[in-house]
């Protein structure tokens, strides 16, 4: 998907506001993705030569760190936990169900852009394990049979 020159400017314009200071990097990161939704190789390069960095810095930053995407994502970001309380629970069993359900990967982002599907390591609500979260909020002692009917709540 091509980024519009709008949209680029917005980048440009992001960077500006923090002076194109290099050590500003995950700050102008988290507004662009906030603003664009994803940081694709385009808008880092823009970052990049806004900043006088190289744009490997700025693609080593956005890849290290699990809160940036180069994909669009979803309306709907689902995360599943795959930390250990959360597997030994049958976690992997849920992100199948998951998979199922959407017709998706990990990674992905449904035809309509409604979900997307990632993984991650701890929520940190180990307590209601096994658990994933979809946008902001957490769904706890979840089994393959409850994917269903929370996809259906977000009216698909």
């Amino acid at each position: 998907m091509k980024v519009s020159c709008q949209a680029l400017r917005k980048v440009e314009s992001i960077c500006r506001k923090f002076n194109n200071d290099p050590g500003e990097l995950i700050t102008i990161l988290h507004e662009c993705q906030n603003t664009l939704g994803y940081l694709p190789e385009e808008v880092q390069r823009v970052i990049a030569k806004e900043l006088g960095i190289p744009a490997s810095k700025v693609y080593g930053v956005v890849t290290f760190y699990s809160f940036f995407s180069m994909v669009p994502k979803g309306k709907y970001p689902v995360s599943v936990c795959l930390g250990t309380a959360c597997y030994v629970r049958g976690s992997d069993k849920v992100l199948e169900e998951f998979k199922r359900v959407l017709g998706i990967e990990v990674g992905e982002t449904t035809p309509d852009g409604k979900f997307s599907l990632d993984c991650l390591r701890c929520v940190g609500a180990c307590g209601l394990a096994p658990v994933a979260t979809i946008g902001e909020k957490v769904y706890g002692r979840l089994n393959p049979s409850d994917i269903k009917k929370i996809v259906a709540e977000f009216g698909e």
